[in-house]
């Protein structure tokens, strides 16, 4: 009895490793799928984020079980430091979700469109919104992006170590960098229905001065919705294409400030 004793007591004591070790995992990438996209989506259910928060803990866990080191003394350290990661991870990648959103909303905008369809979130957005939000998301997943999602879970180990808090200005600096990283590819997504709108409305008066006697605005809104929707079905291709090469960019180096 006495070696199965000392054999139990050492699994114990390997399995006590393993779990605090597989807590601390679960802490930063649980923080993280609550932002993702896709994955952590408010029309996914809550069970089902929990789920794979889990699934994608229990991946992570063997490839980074020598980084992570067991809780002991102050726990509170080890906790904040890895919910922080999470979290600054799960920001980052929210950021592009933003930006089709944003982009989403400046094309229904100069298309007057709107207020075609509602959306389905918390706050309702332009039909053009969820088309691209949607797309976008189908699109990364079928390129691999659960795979991909992994490997930055993996490789933010090296840069943000478990257990050593992050620089103010570091963090800052890097937010203020993916804000304007955001809107910078939200105004380039939406750049095709601003210009056509410009041209349309600058069209538009060139025809009402000529021609004061014709209701323009009647004879202007169907053609102005018709080009627009023809110009969303010509370009929403390429813009995805844009959005996947700035997100795989992202993945790819995600603490990396651009000048």
């Amino acid at each position: 009895m006495t070696p199965l004793l000392s054999i139990l007591t050492k699994l114990s004591g390997e399995s006590e490793v393993w779990i605090w070790a597989g807590f601390l995992v679960f802490l930063r990438v649980g923080a993280a799928m609550a932002l993702l996209p896709a994955f952590g989506e408010q029309s996914v259910p809550q069970r089902v984020r929990l789920s794979l928060a889990l699934c994608f803990a229990l991946i992570v866990l063997p490839a980074v079980s020598d980084q992570v080191t067991p809780l002991a003394g102050n726990l509170v350290l080890p906790i904040t430091t890895e919910v922080t990661a999470g979290l600054l991870l799960g920001i980052g990648l929210r950021m592009f979700i933003f930006a089709l959103q944003i982009a989403g909303t400046m094309a229904a905008q100069s298309t007057s469109l709107a207020q075609l369809f509602a959306g389905q979130g918390a706050e309702p957005q332009p039909a053009m919104s969820n088309l691209f939000v949607m797309a976008a998301l189908a699109l990364a997943v079928m390129d691999g992006f659960h795979i991909r999602v992994v490997e930055l879970f993996i490789l933010s180990y090296d840069v943000l170590p478990p257990g050593q808090l992050l620089p103010g200005d570091a963090v800052a600096t890097w937010g203020v960098a993916q804000t304007t990283r955001a809107f910078t590819l939200a105004f380039s997504l939406a750049a095709p229905f601003i210009a056509a709108s410009v041209i349309y409305n600058l069209a538009l008066g060139v025809i009402n001065r000529a021609m004061p006697q014709l209701m323009v605005v009647f004879v202007g809104a169907p053609a102005l919705t018709l080009g627009g929707l023809v110009l969303l079905a010509l370009a929403t291709p390429l813009l995805l294409d844009v959005w996947m090469q700035a997100l795989s960019s992202f993945i790819a180096s995600p603490f990396r400030i651009s000048p």
